[in-house]
């Protein structure tokens, strides 16, 4: 099928953009550069070892200063144990088979530590994602393979446009108390649906409740296992979580973003610690470990007598090692089949413990933000599936242009709910946002359909307080300055903090001191964030209410909320250039997280070059939202 080979195509560029820009970064940055960028563990001390599949080796590990620093390590990875002495010659490679906090346990891909290892200076450092890659690549090439036949392919082309979607007729609905009329609809129409479901979930809709009941219905219509899967691992344990707390057996593959108790009892690893057979386990790997110290208490310079005794040594405690992984698979086997959902990232439904399982359903969430190769992975384990998101926000980040220009960014939920309206049911109440905020966002991308509930139409922060603003600095002199690859506008910044310093007067005087209202701070432009970030450090009136004020670019907003919402628009120049502000669902994501007031600061003369942009100023003149900045000038 040509389409995918287009695909193989797009994702082919994809890599090769990924991998060189890569190569760049690990090939000019040193270890504490790489550090600095989320590479590397440096210093790390061995807390550990144990023997593990395959022969491999399991060392435990811990990072020992530098512990604040953000880092790219993940359970599934590739990375590298390796000695600063000589990082060209000492290192082994493996993959991380644990993360939490600061420790994490990699597996090697060799049978015991190298001599270097005993010298210190050691580290971690991330390989390149070669494994994503290759699975999503294989699952292109199976989907390829499959299409064309008659009953396997069925889903395959409904995903791709050959066939359309059937429906149950006559199923009975399936109220629940909880939801609304269009949350019901949603979970009607995923009863019913025989192969394909779709449910758009705007911002503050309740996609996730939705989803949460939808699950526990269709196990109860025809217990089946259910496999949920979701691009990011915080999508993934948000799922888990609430599905645990409908009461369903829920098992976690692969290692949870956040750390917490309830999450942890979730997962596989957890749920084989506490089986009944570890003890067994216990002692053999114990043996295990016996019989390869005594091994290594050789030296490499003996006789053959010694050389046989080594090898005997070794060939015993792989022969546990054999006997461990039977009962190992036993335990997992034993778990998996008793539970009634499995979650799992996109790429984590191929992991070794699950790869060989089909379902009847799979449920994709976030699948607005999901890559289409990825999707496939899970998608060829169904017979049904169930896309859940909203591609009227941010798409997937890919870094290649031309493969995002070709069509890698447009997603599989995207390219559904053009080819199936049929299939989808669009959520229409929301519970985040007063109606006023909602309004635009409403009428752009969602028809106008979007209701706010009673509950949020009307709140404000303070009675009189206008739940919207379009400060226009236009003729005030704030130009944009370029930073290399971003822009900034300090005096922008500046102005906002002033505007923030009066509104935050105001509040203080009618909230008291834990009742605050929290604030975001949002910029498309991510040395403007810096600046924004600088700027709040030198804003005296403010730094009491520090905790409160989070400052960061949209993209780490998805998902969120806060009571106030400030956003920095930056551009400002006499050409009426708006750069990537002209990417408006990024836009869609910024206005649709203010609770109780949303505050947007920019330039008319130059924002108004784009429709989307004039429109909206248009809507804030029509419901007394528009100030200017010259407003403010005595300030």
């Amino acid at each position: 099928m040509n389409y995918f080979s287009k695909l193989l195509n797009l994702l082919k560029t994809e890599r090769e953009e990924d991998q060189q820009s890569y190569q760049k970064l690990s090939e000019t940055l040193s270890v504490p550069e790489r550090r600095a960028n989320g590479l590397t563990w440096y210093p790390i001390a061995i807390r550990d070892t144990e023997m593990s599949r395959g022969d491999y080796l399991t060392v435990e590990v811990e990072r020992t200063t530098h512990q604040d620093v953000v880092h790219q390590l993940r359970f599934g990875v590739s990375a590298v144990l390796f000695s600063n002495h000589d990082r060209k010659q000492d290192f082994v490679e493996g993959t991380i088979s644990f993360q939490s906090g600061n420790r994490l346990k990699i597996t090697l891909r060799t049978d015991e530590l190298p001599e270097w290892s005993r010298n210190g200076k050691l580290g971690i450092d991330l390989l390149f994602d070669d494994t994503s890659y290759d699975e999503m690549q294989h699952a292109l090439k199976q989907a390829d393979a499959r299409a064309e036949k008659p009953t396997e392919g069925r889903l395959i082309q409904i995903l791709t446009g050959e066939k359309k979607p059937d429906f149950h007729t006559g199923i009975p609905s399936f109220p629940i108390a909880k939801l609304n009329a269009s949350q019901q609809a949603a979970v009607d129409k995923i009863l019913s649906a025989n192969d394909l479901a779709i449910v758009h979930g705007p911002p503050g809709t309740g996609k996730t409740t939705t989803l949460v009941q939808a699950i526990k219905a269709m196990i109860k219509q025809d217990r089946k296992q259910i496999l949920v899967v979701a691009p990011s691992n915080t999508a993934v344990d948000l799922l888990s979580e609430k599905l645990s707390d409908e009461g369903l057996n829920v098992l976690r593959v692969g290692n949870p973003a956040r750390v917490s108790e309830r999450l942890m009892s979730l997962t596989l690893d957890s749920r084989v610690s506490e089986h009944s057979s570890m003890k067994e386990i216990g002692k053999l790997k114990k043996q295990a470990n016996e019989f390869r110290n005594m091994a290594h208490k050789y030296k490499r310079n003996f006789g053959k007598a010694e050389r046989d005794q080594r090898k005997a040594l070794f060939d015993e405690a792989r022969n546990i090692m054999k006997q461990v992984e039977k009962t190992e698979q036993y335990i997992i086997d034993d778990l998996l089949t008793k539970a009634q959902v499995i979650t799992a990232t996109l790429v984590g439904a191929n992991h070794y413990t699950v790869k060989h399982l089909t379902y009847h359903t799979v449920v994709i969430d976030e699948a607005g933000q999901a890559l289409e190769p990825a999707c496939w992975i899970p998608v060829l384990k169904a017979q049904k599936v169930v896309l859940a998101g909203d591609h009227c926000q941010l798409s997937p980040t890919v870094k290649s242009n031309e493969a995002a220009r070709n069509g890698l960014s447009t997603t599989l939920l995207e390219k559904c709910v053009a080819l199936h309206p049929e299939a989808v049911v669009l959520l229409e109440e929301q519970y985040r946002m007063n109606e006023m905020i909602m309004g635009y966002s409403s009428s752009i991308f969602y028809q106008d359909k979007l209701k706010a509930h009673g509950s949020v139409a009307q709140h404000v922060l303070f009675p009189a307080d206008k739940p919207l603003a379009f400060v226009d600095t236009a003729g005030c002199g704030f130009e944009e300055k370029s930073e290399g690859t971003s822009t900034t506008n300090p005096d922008e910044a500046a102005f906002l903090y002033k505007h923030l310093t009066l509104l935050v007067a105001e509040l203080r005087s009618r909230y008291g001191d834990n009742e605050l209202p929290d604030i975001a701070i949002i910029s498309p432009y991510k040395q403007q964030i810096q600046v924004l970030k600088e700027q709040l450090l030198h804003a005296p009136e403010l730094q009491s209410y520090g905790n409160r004020i989070s400052v960061n670019t949209i993209d780490s907003f998805q998902g969120q909320e806060r009571d106030i919402v400030y956003i920095s628009m930056t551009r400002s120049n006499t050409e009426n250039n708006i750069g990537f502000l002209s990417d408006i669902r990024r836009m869609n994501v910024a206005m649709t997280r203010a609770r109780k007031k949303l505050v947007v600061i920019g330039d008319s003369a130059t924002l108004s070059q784009l429709p989307f942009y004039a429109d909206f100023i248009t809507y804030a003149e029509q419901r007394d939202a528009y100030q200017s900045a010259w407003e403010f000038a005595d300030m």
